[in-house]
């Protein structure tokens, strides 16, 4: 079960930023295509089932996220990549704002996936 669990999560994880980028490409080039349903709605299921099954690990592992520094660095390491993505994608009043928002939530993506992968707050410098 938790190997299946783990790919499914992944798998998510790859969705969303891949949809990220995806999306943010469109917003320098072709704003027309962010207004079609299935690309507004389909970030927010895929994230949130990233986001369900991420919870469904902690609790199948029996992680203690106060006991676990790693883990507690992810959840606040995604709230910052949450917020830089509104900005990149919707919040930023200038294209500059947007492009430093967008390439700062990409980074952050890597950050979190780098402390994913090594267990570690060091994220990729373990």
């Amino acid at each position: 079960m938790y190997a299946t669990l783990k790919t499914i999560h992944i798998s998510f994880a790859i969705l969303s930023i891949v949809g990220f980028i995806l999306r943010g490409v469109w917003m320098f080039g072709q704003r027309a295509i962010l207004e079609h349903m299935i690309v507004r709605v389909a970030p927010h299921v895929i994230d949130t089932l990233f986001l369900i099954t991420g919870v469904w690990l902690i609790v199948e592992l029996r992680l203690n996220v106060q006991q676990q520094s790693w883990l507690l660095t992810k959840f606040v390491a995604l709230i910052i990549y949450i917020v830089l993505g509104a900005i990149a994608l919707r919040r930023g009043r200038t294209p500059g704002v947007r492009t430093a928002a967008f390439i700062a939530a990409i980074g952050t993506y890597l950050y979190i996936a780098g402390v994913a992968l090594h267990k570690s707050p060091g994220s990729w410098l373990v």
